[in-house]
């Protein structure tokens, strides 16, 4: 009897003791990693009182912080092999519990995952409002924030069964790859939709699904010959996340001692990154000031978060089979600790991509923060970050299809200006151009609705150079503007993605004769884009505007296409031997769009704001 009441006592002993750890993070690793330094995150109430050891794989170190409620175990695993890791916990020399902690064996050939690039069509979708696959998860009981479809910035109940339910749409529209706003728990009370004020970097938030369902998106995508890109947040964490709540460190965010929370907003000047006359102060605001009171700003200079942070994105990539990052206010890091974070997945995944948020307006700027900048090189820098987005395209793409007279600065001159200056970036195909994104008035807005316009516009991102991202929603003409009626406006339901919604944009039958004209312009130019390899990867020959009307020709050693853009209220006549340099000998070509014969050697005049698309033969 006494020898069971031992048992007895022993057995609760250990289960008080399993219990002070928390946490562990990674919950779980690979072996067979480029990156197999790793530190494992202890957390639990005192957990610094223990020493640890491990049954295979070699403890490095073990570092300690100022909390005594983690501890940072350093495991070298280049030579362990699938299976469990025992950890063994002791304290003042004795065995107090064990965990174990697994190595999976890697997916074959993992490491060289091909990301996205130049050859796909990126669709970017806010999953809160593209469409609700499973209604009982729209509001969790340990999720602050509960649904309200009523209120533009709450939670409407949108979520990854939602996207599932529609990979058969994208696929048929033309889409080839699918990068969804941040899908990481958000447990902010108020206007959390968005998901970028993240408070658990490894799970995904519960009214959008599971880990496992999103595991389940990236497989099933991939069967339809498709991509997922995640959303990554490294500049700032949310709130509520269960680390800002108990900070490992006192510098693991940016504190500023000056103000009683240790807030203070950053003042948004990203050129103080490189600014050679720049004041320490302004540069301090910008990269330690925080972007928002629910977003503290992280010390990434902190090496315990950096390698946190690092292979915190390694798992996911690894976990879920992603085929690419797209990473948020990028250029607001502390630049030389992300270039290590950046340099350190593409290490581990050399054909992989990465895609960073460098939202300036100054296309010298941008290209400091492409790999191999030879800008960066000026004060030694180097990014490791293969794509930027080309945000002063943008800036162009707001305005000139409304001007329809050209000046020497406005009309299509600003498409022919922002293209002289692709000899700054060092990849130029490389760059992602886009129509709009989450952020930014939707630009069918900035067009009033006008379908000539935004024809113009689809036509001139899909067939110039760099990687095409599309805004969902814009291919069946919805509004939204930012400036008048906020965030909540160019974020709007796609119709059709909740139970009793009045139409079903989703189908052809349920768009309205408005939607459709949008919605099959954009298919026919994305199906032709997708099966035609030189407006991937061809060269780009443009020539001055005339008259509003902008001539460009992609081209390779095989292939031609040549794209006319007549901005103006009035037909245009193309003289052909104007482009004679890019036709070359050829004598005619197919015209795409309205599917018709081009004869170089006789007369044309393109109709009024409309644009050609010509197969060169």
């Amino acid at each position: 009897m006494k020898k069971i009441i031992l048992l007895a006592i022993f057995s609760i002993s250990l289960s008080i003791y399993s219990q002070k750890i928390e946490r562990i993070e990674p919950p779980f690793w690979w072996a067979g990693m480029q990156h197999a330094e790793l530190q494992i995150l202890c957390y639990g109430k005192s957990i610094s009182d223990y020493s640890v050891t491990s049954s295979q794989g070699q403890i490095t170190s073990i570092r300690k912080t100022e909390n005594p409620n983690y501890l940072f175990v350093n495991l070298n695993t280049k030579d362990s092999s699938p299976g469990f890791i025992s950890l063994t916990f002791s304290q003042k020399g004795h065995k107090t519990f064990t965990k174990d902690y697994e190595l999976k064996q890697r997916k074959k050939n993992s490491k060289y995952r091909k990301g996205f690039d130049a050859s796909d069509v990126i669709y970017l979708l806010m999953p809160d409002r593209f469409a609700n696959g499973n209604s009982k998860n729209d509001s969790e009981k340990d999720m602050l924030e509960k649904v309200n479809r009523n209120f533009d910035g709450g939670r409407h109940g949108g979520d990854i069964q939602g996207i599932l339910n529609h990979i058969d749409y994208l696929k048929d529209l033309g889409i080839t790859a699918v990068w969804s706003t941040p899908l990481l728990e958000d447990n902010e009370p108020r206007y959390s939709y968005h998901t970028y004020a993240q408070s658990d970097y490894y799970r995904i938030d519960p009214r959008y699904g599971t880990n496992e369902s999103y595991k389940n998106l990236a497989k099933k995508l991939h069967e339809n010959s498709l991509k997922l890109i995640m959303d990554y947040v490294t500049n700032h964490w949310g709130s509520k996340h269960w680390m800002i709540q108990d900070l490992p460190t006192k510098d693991w965010i940016h504190f500023w001692e000056a103000t009683p929370t240790g807030f203070q907003r950053s003042n948004y000047r990203m050129s103080t990154q490189f600014d050679s006359n720049v004041s320490q102060t302004d540069k301090k605001a910008c990269l330690n000031g925080w972007f928002d009171t629910t977003m503290p700003d992280m010390n990434q200079a902190n090496p315990l978060l950096l390698d946190y942070m690092i292979q915190n994105a390694i798992w996911w990539i690894e976990y879920a089979d992603l085929d690419g990052l797209r990473v948020d206010t990028y250029s607001y890091n502390d630049k030389e600790a992300i270039a290590k974070w950046t340099k350190a997945i593409m290490d581990e995944y050399p054909n992989f991509n990465i895609v960073g948020e460098v939202w300036m307006h100054n296309q010298a700027q941008m290209a400091y923060w492409q790999k191999d900048s030879k800008i960066g090189a000026i004060d030694s820098y180097n990014s490791y970050l293969p794509s930027v987005m080309d945000f002063t395209l943008q800036d162009a793409l707001q305005v000139m299809f409304n001007e329809d007279n050209m000046g020497w600065n406005k009309g299509m001159i600003r498409a022919y200006d922002n293209f002289t200056n692709d000899f700054l970036y060092p990849d130029i195909n490389h760059i992602l151009v886009f129509l709009g994104n989450h952020d930014i008035t939707r630009i069918n807005d900035f067009y009033q609705g006008n379908l000539d316009k935004y024809k113009l516009a689809l036509t001139l991102v899909l067939t110039t150079r760099g990687i095409p991202q599309l805004y969902y929603g814009d291919e069946i003409g919805m509004l939204g503007n930012k400036e008048k009626n906020g965030d909540g406006d160019l974020r709007k339901d796609f119709p059709g993605g909740w139970d009793g919604d009045p139409q079903n944009a989703f189908t052809k039958e349920g768009r309205t004769e408005r939607q459709e004209a949008f919605h099959s312009f954009t298919k026919k130019l994305l199906q032709f884009r997708q099966k035609t390899p030189v407006l991937h990867t061809g060269k780009l020959l443009q020539f001055v505007p005339k008259n509003n009307v902008y001539v460009y020709i992609r081209y390779n050693d095989t292939d031609r296409v040549m794209v006319v853009l007549n901005n103006t209220n009035s037909s245009q006549k193309i003289d052909w031997n104007q482009y004679r340099e890019g036709l070359g000998d050829k004598q005619n070509g197919q015209e795409i769009i309205r599917n018709q014969k081009i004869d170089f050697n006789s007369p044309y005049s393109i109709p009024a704001k409309k644009a050609m698309i010509i197969q060169i033969h």
